[in-house]
């Protein structure tokens, strides 16, 4: 028979071994709880961690991206002046040419008056001959006068005669005497004449030098700004790439961590996390080509990419000219930048021109469904509803027009308006 006693040990013992199996599972609930909370805590901190840098990147960048808009705006406005600078050289140049000519027609007068001033000096010069041996004659058998001519005569008739000849030599004396002088004033004229010619074309070539001085020292600081311009721009790009990069390697990481999180909840929720594909665009319809090279947007194109073909059908018969479209959109011509620049400002995705180097940060990166421009350094043209947009490959002549077959792009970044 147990005692009173024996009995209250007992029941110790028993609240002793329920209170170690409650705080034995106590333990093992929170190891649990550990185990799954625990990885969580750390991928919470390095999300927010990584979403931090990339706000910082993305402010870097809309600084850089302020930059590059403002400095491609300068790069346009440069070749604006550049194109407009070689206008007036053209102009210059048909000046020049216009001089050039008269050049031409002056030495050809001044050839003219050399010969004609050699026969005048070879006929003064046989005046002064007959002048100096009339003097001479003169001189050796005296002047007869009309008296000695009248009182030496037999008759009245040979007194006539006498006199008669005495007029024809003082008119012949009289002749030599105005020829020579006369010879003499054609003479100074045409010395007076070449000298004046001489001095015209010296005036003329000197302004013509200087003009060519003068261009050539604007084209060539305009040249070496614009080079300068280039250059910023170019390193201002390459950080906003390598931003960009880095922007793209924090939302990776991002996304990663955010997998692993959801997965870990997915874990301890017991469900397993969805994951939905993404879809690439697909391509819109193809324009159609006239015979006459405009082009017809299809039916299903949108509003803006109609008025995008619509644009490049007002300029799609223009010619090539350098720096066309970036001092004014109203142009006698355009580059490809400025014919490409045109269309998009059409149909409203541009507010002023690029050229082909500001066209390789325009828009979103990669292909788009109804429009993408391909750019480098040196060209720009664009896919728009399947035609192309170029100033090159024309069987016509240079210049901004429409084709249905596509070129090469290689060494070309493709960019696309957002949703287009």
């Amino acid at each position: 028979m147990r005692t009173l006693t024996d009995q209250s040990g007992a029941a110790a013992a028993r609240r002793r071994v329920v209170m170690l199996a409650a705080l034995l599972l106590a333990f093992c609930c929170a190891i649990a709880a550990r185990g799954v909370s625990a990885p969580a805590e750390p991928l919470g901190a390095k999300l927010s961690h990584d979403r931090a840098q990339l706000d910082r990147v993305k402010q870097r960048q809309d600084t850089l991206a302020a930059t590059i808009a403002e400095q491609n705006a300068q790069v346009n406005d440069m070749i604006a002046q550049v194109a407009a600078m070689r206008d007036r050289q053209a102009a210059v140049r048909a000046r020049l040419e216009s001089e050039q000519e008269k050049l031409d027609r002056t030495i050809a007068e001044l050839a003219r008056e050399r010969a004609h001033l050699e026969r005048v000096r070879a006929r003064l010069q046989r005046s002064l001959i007959a002048l100096q041996r009339l003097l001479v004659g003169i001189y050796v058998s005296g002047r007869p006068d009309i008296a000695s001519m009248v009182l030496g005569s037999s008759s009245w008739s040979d007194a006539v005669t006498r006199s008669e000849y005495l007029a024809q030599i003082q008119s012949y004396d009289d002749g030599v005497i105005s020829r020579a002088q006369q010879l003499r004033d054609q003479v100074r004229r045409a010395v007076a004449r070449l000298r004046a010619a001489r001095e015209r074309i010296a005036r003329t070539r000197d302004a013509i030098a200087a003009q060519e001085q003068e261009l050539a020292r604007r084209g060539a600081a305009l040249q070496a700004r614009h080079d300068q311009l280039l250059a910023l721009r170019d390193a201002r790009q390459s950080a906003l790439d390598s931003l960009e990069g880095r922007e793209q390697a924090l939302q990776d990481n991002m996304a990663q961590v955010a997998d692993q999180i959801a997965q870990a909840q997915a874990a301890a929720s017991g469900t397993a996390a969805p994951s939905e594909p993404v879809q690439a665009p697909a391509p819109g319809s193809s324009a159609t080509l006239l015979p006459d090279g405009q082009a017809v947007a299809p039916a299903d194109a949108p509003p803006v990419v109609q008025s995008v073909i619509a644009a490049a059908n007002q300029i799609a018969t223009t010619p090539y000219i350098w720096g066309g479209g970036h001092g004014s959109w109203d142009s006698a011509g355009y580059d490809c930048s400025g014919a490409v620049s045109f269309a998009l400002h059409g149909g409203g995705l541009l507010d002023s021109p690029l050229d082909s180097t500001g066209l390789e940060t325009w828009g979103v990166p990669g292909a788009g469904s109804w429009i993408t421009v391909y750019a480098n350094s040196g060209h720009a043209w664009a896919i728009i509803a399947g035609l192309r947009w170029d100033t090159s490959g024309d069987v016509s002549g240079s210049g901004p027009r429409w084709h249905t077959d596509m070129a090469s792009t290689a060494g070309f970044i493709a960019r696309h308006p957002s949703g287009y």
